[in-house]
């Protein structure tokens, strides 16, 4: 472990929130690294500090000493067989060529399409533009990156840069496609929110209008090392079932069963969880409802509950609520009777009211700005 940083520059920059003495004993014992100590099979490595399942400091380890694991890429196809095989089922058809764009966590769908073999059939573009600046002249400037707006933005700009100067080639045999991912995974020696909206622009069709999906996940696992483990997973998984399992969805029997779940093949609800999803395009407009799609979601164990707002939009909760104050009440409202208003009306004027009409009437207030 200690020789890796003399060896690997990248550990370095890491390595600066170490405290000054352990730092020093680090350097001091480093020795050159052998690559053939991996047999070969080293791909990258991942720094992490441990403190319980997460980073910092535990009783089985000294504080802020940094620990790196070697990830072998054969042992991932040994462990992921199913994704594997989906990766290179869609690089053999050459009815699909497309371009991928990632930020946040590593280029981890992408690679799985490379390392399983004949990626060149299928990846017109890989990118992943980390940094603000350089984001913003793909994609435009924005407030927060990672938002659905931002994904918006990433899959209509690959989907054009790779369809457009490719469509007098080769638009009449191709079904034109792109991936596009915004997250932001655990960061190093920081307790932060693990999330992202991932996406999938694409033809069903070759010459036909592109249909597109959406939908948001959080990443439950404890490191950004299994984190990115299972998003490059998620995302084969969502590639394949938006290229050769959307055509099921085109029905009027509103069974969405199979394609989600065929999202968490290999995967767990303690891993991944979906709370929203979003579908669109010419041959889903009118036979695909996504208020169902989005139930659909808790009936299959994806997630617990989904949100929608009072124009029956899916949304996020951690957008929708953020620095809000609720008042929630529970019910099957099958209907929603006067009763349940009378509730929702007293609790509102208790909790929401900062001022009461000056004339005395208790039936209004000024609601304050934090409630929902």
């Amino acid at each position: 472990m200690t020789s890796f940083l003399q060896s690997f520059p990248l550990g370095l920059r890491d390595a600066r929130s170490v405290p000054t003495v352990a730092r020093t004993k680090i350097l001091k014992r480093a020795k050159p690294l052998k690559f053939s100590q991996f047999n070969g099979t080293l791909r990258s490595a991942v720094f992490s500090a441990r403190r319980g399942a997460g980073y910092g400091r535990d009783s089985r380890s000294r504080p802020g000493i940094l620990t790196v694991k070697a990830i072998d890429t054969g042992d991932a196809m040994e462990q992921y067989k199913e994704c594997a095989s989906k990766a290179l089922s869609i690089n053999l058809d050459p009815k699909y060529y497309g371009s991928f764009a990632e930020i946040g966590a590593g280029q981890e769908v992408a690679r799985w399409f490379f390392a399983v073999g004949g990626a060149a059939g299928t990846i017109a573009k890989s990118i992943s533009a980390y940094d603000m600046t350089i984001s913003d002249t793909f994609y435009g400037k924005c407030a927060r990156y990672v938002t659905k707006e931002r994904l918006e933005a990433m899959l209509e700009y690959e989907y054009l840069q790779c369809s457009l100067p490719l469509k007098a080639d080769r638009g009449k045999d191709t079904c034109f496609f792109a991936f596009a991912d915004t997250v932001v995974a655990k960061a190093f020696m920081r307790d932060n929110e693990c999330h992202g909206w991932l996406g999938v622009k694409w033809q069903m069709n070759p010459g036909e209008e592109p249909s597109r999906l959406m939908l948001h996940i959080r990443m439950l696992d404890p490191n950004a090392q299994l984190q990115q483990e299972a998003l490059g997973v998620f995302g084969v998984n969502l590639v394949h079932a938006c290229l050769c399992l959307s055509e099921n969805l085109n029905t009027e029997s509103y069974n969405f069963g199979p394609f989600l779940q065929s999202l968490m093949n290999e995967l767990s609800s303690d891993r991944i969880e979906v709370d929203a999803i979003e579908m669109d395009g010419p041959k889903f407009s009118e036979n695909v409802s996504n208020r169902v799609l989005a139930l659909s979601l808790v009936e299959q164990g994806l997630t617990d509950a989904v949100l929608f707002d009072n124009q029956g939009e899916v949304c996020i909760p951690s957008d929708r609520l953020r620095k809000k104050s609720i008042l929630l009440q529970r019910g099957s409202f099958r209907p929603f009777t006067l009763l349940n208003y009378d509730m929702l009306n007293c609790g509102a004027s208790t909790f929401f009211c900062d001022l009461q009409n000056e004339d005395g009437d208790d039936d209004t207030c000024v609601v304050r700005d934090d409630a929902v």
